[in-house]
């Protein structure tokens, strides 16, 4: 009788374990969606335009083809940051001028180097991998405009001759 009432208190452990690690990860979700929702909501207030995969797949960041992001970061009047978070040793043909080099394995501690988190950053990597990580990890510390350029370093279509001089921060 006793082994029974033992084994029925180890089932109900069991179950109630299983049942705190579902409601963690729906609580994980929960936050997620609600960061998503107000990542949105803020770029409505801006008037910043929203892609509209970005509601229909849930991302809370925009993807720029390699030319998009070439045309904003050629724009004098375009207020942005880049943010390359290329490997520490990766060296690209393309450097580009006044672009902020965190690589993804520091910026979870050097993120606050960013300060202003509504200022639009555009994010690349070395072919646009990394950069997707780190555009869900400035989110989730707060950051609204955050733009992944897809293809990275490998698809941007400036020479170095073709980019603009270093736009000041």
């Amino acid at each position: 009788m006793d082994l029974r009432i033992f084994q029925m208190l180890e089932f109900i452990n069991t179950r109630l374990t299983n049942i705190e690690k579902n409601i963690s990860r729906i609580d994980e979700k929960l936050d997620f969606s609600i960061a998503l929702q107000r990542n949105h909501l803020i770029r409505v207030k801006n008037g910043d335009p929203i892609d509209d995969n970005m509601i229909l797949m849930g991302r809370p960041y925009n993807d720029l083809t390699p030319q998009d992001a070439f045309n904003i970061f050629s724009n004098p009047d375009m207020d942005f940051l880049i943010l390359d978070v290329s490997a520490a040793d990766y060296k690209s043909e393309n450097d580009l001028p006044g672009a902020v080099r965190i690589p993804l394995e520091q910026l979870d501690y050097r993120y606050a180097e960013i300060q202003n988190k509504t200022t639009p950053i555009m994010v690349i990597s070395e072919r646009g991998l990394r950069s997707i990580k780190a555009c869900e990890l400035l989110i989730k510390r707060g950051y609204f405009n955050v733009n992944n350029i897809s293809g990275g370093h490998e698809y941007w279509p400036g020479k170095k001759e073709e980019l603009p001089l270093i736009k000041e921060a």
